[in-house]
């Protein structure tokens, strides 16, 4: 009794907090929107998905104990209108710092790397072009602790480009706040411990999550890179107001809904890790996250009040999306939440 009290408790907090933001942020039609009365199915949603103006989604459902659930549409492709469907690979982004964040933790176990040792202990030829490299530690790094700029909000980044050397753009430039006094995501962070590890490891980083977390989940449909793949399995990526087809872009990992489901599943229970590199994981970062590069926007999270995974892709950016996915998620959520009373 006292577990559902407290289940119920957290769903009336999660949604105070949602509906206010959205009353006082969100344009008046995404806020007319999110007050509609939910469908009655997640197909149902997945549809109005479209009617609000997205190109294309794709929702991926693991329940345990029941069958995984898989649901598309609108466009895969719209200019060769290929219609959405849930196999497709995605660009995940931002969710791809799960993974590094995983494979780090097992070197951690594997005494490969320490996570109080600096950056300039591992990249010594960073020191003097980044800021307190002497000082950034290994786990100020992978919890955005580190006060290292954030190369997508520097003046010379440009999303619709490919860059040869992302990290060059934050060198010489000073830190935003001393090392572990503040917080601030900074994908910077993560493209220095993808230097690290493959470093440390005498070989590319994405060897050894390839071997260490997506061969045993046998994740066969989870690419580092859009050179990896045939393009035509990616679905197409748009940024509203413009014709132009982002696939092509190089923007890290891709994956299928299927795949980010699983190995988030894997992570949440554990069944990634042994008992000591979960506990290292649990002291380095979280367990779900989101992901939005140019022409894709993505959501992986575990709901443990339902024991469901719950992943969306939607290929549509620009103006209010970030804000309209979300409302469809909160409702995709509230959905599955109503479906298991």
């Amino acid at each position: 009794m006292k577990s559902n009290k407290k289940i119920i408790i957290l769903r009336l907090l999660g949604a105070i907090v949602t509906v206010t933001s959205i009353y006082f942020f969100a344009p008046w039609q995404f806020a007319l929107y999110y007050l509609t009365p939910l469908p009655s199915s997640v197909q149902e949603q997945t549809e109005e998905a479209i009617e609000q103006g997205l190109d294309g989604i794709i929702v991926y459902i693991d329940k345990r104990g029941q069958p995984p659930e898989h649901y598309a549409n609108g466009w895969h492709n719209r200019d060769k209108k290929i219609p959405a469907y849930h196999q497709a690979l995605f660009k995940i982004a931002s969710i791809g710092k799960l993974y590094n964040a995983a494979a780090l933790a097992k070197l951690v176990a594997q005494e490969k790397i320490a996570l109080n040792n600096t950056l300039g202990y591992y990249l010594p030829e960073l020191v003097g072009r980044i800021e307190n490299a002497n000082k950034i530690t290994i786990k100020m790094l992978v919890q955005h602790r580190s006060g290292i700029p954030n190369f997508t909000d520097t003046k010379d980044f440009d999303w619709s480009k490919n860059y040869p050397d992302l990290l060059q753009l934050v060198l010489d430039k000073g830190a935003d706040f001393e090392p572990n006094t503040e917080y601030s995501y900074s994908n910077t962070n993560y493209i220095l411990l993808s230097k690290i590890m493959t470093k440390s490891l005498g070989y590319d980083h994405t060897q050894f999550i390839k071997s260490e977390i997506l061969d045993p989940l046998q994740l066969e449909n989870t690419y580092f890179s859009v050179k990896d793949i045939e393009l035509e399995t990616l679905m197409s990526g748009y940024y509203v107001g413009y014709d132009d087809d982002f696939k092509t872009l190089e923007q890290g990992y891709v994956a299928s809904a299927e795949d980010v489901g699983i190995f988030l599943r894997a992570l949440n229970n554990g069944d990634l890790f042994s008992a000591q590199e979960k506990d290292i994981y649990a002291s380095l970062y979280e367990y779900s996250h989101t992901g939005w590069v140019l022409g894709y926007s993505s959501i992986a999270r575990y709901h443990k009040d339902i024991d469901t995974v719950l992943i969306q892709f939607v290929n549509t950016t620009g103006n209010d999306t970030v804000l309209l996915n979300k409302i469809i998620y909160h409702r995709l959520v509230q959905t599955l939440q109503k479906r298991d009373i």
